[in-house]
């Protein structure tokens, strides 16, 4: 009979939280640990764990494991996807995670991406029914980086308009819904034919205008930046 992992969650940040929300619904026994609570208390949690997540942040991943998880036989994995670490295997999942908590269906819907030099999906995670991919550990670092343009930099435009329909044109945020809703579902649909607007047309007279009305505006960089990489990607 296959042996039931015990997990032990390293943090109580967002992921963290999450994770400890999700390896319940599996019914996957699970215990957590942050650097809030006594050293005594992690190595009361240490003998039972079979495998350990350390989600917390990049840079103390190593110093951590080094300090802290050498003399335990459990696996070890982290989350992050920049790092290539030789003391933990990489396991990225591909979404963001909010402050509310989210369904079964949803957790389970979330693709890893899973360094190549790692074990078996059923042997990193076991009990997650989770799709997965593998990259290289020396792919990661611009993996990550596309992630954060993409994910988190949209973010910020995104913030931008929602926060400017309010204090600006004092309509709800809600009337943009629509917008990103649409947008999306291009971008799921057919991502090589979702750019439109006056960039893709070469409008210059409407990009002159839109560059105008953004005098003064932080924003009118950004606006310009794109302008430039449609030029020398085109």
């Amino acid at each position: 009979m296959r042996q039931v992992p015990h997990y032990l969650i390293i943090g109580n940040g967002r992921t963290a939280r999450h994770f400890r929300h999700y390896l319940p619904l599996l019914g996957l026994p699970v215990s957590q640990w942050s650097r809030s609570e006594s050293l005594l208390q992690l190595k009361t949690l240490l003998p039972a764990a079979t495998h350990i997540l350390i989600l917390i942040s990049d840079r103390a991943i190593e110093p951590f494991i080094a300090e802290h998880l050498q003399d335990t036989a459990a696996l070890k994995i982290h989350f992050s996807g920049a790092l290539a670490s030789g003391r933990a295997f990489g396991a990225h999942p591909l979404t963001t995670f909010n402050t509310g908590l989210y369904t079964l269906d949803k957790y389970q819907s979330i693709p890893f991406v899973v360094d190549a030099t790692a074990p078996p999906f059923a042997a990193l995670l076991p009990g997650l029914p989770n799709s997965h991919v593998t990259l290289a550990p020396e792919l990661k670092a611009k993996y990550h980086a596309l992630c954060v343009l993409s994910g988190n930099f949209s973010c910020l435009l995104w913030q931008k308009f929602f926060a400017a329909l309010e204090s600006e044109f004092h309509l709800p945020a809600e009337t943009g819904h629509a917008y990103l809703r649409q947008q999306t579902e291009n971008l799921l649909t057919d991502y090589a034919t979702a750019f439109t607007g006056p960039l893709a047309r070469g409008d210059r007279e409407t990009i002159e205008k839109n560059l105008a009305a953004l005098a003064g505006d932080p924003f009118q960089r950004i606006y310009q930046s794109f302008v430039e990489l449609k030029e020398e990607i085109s």
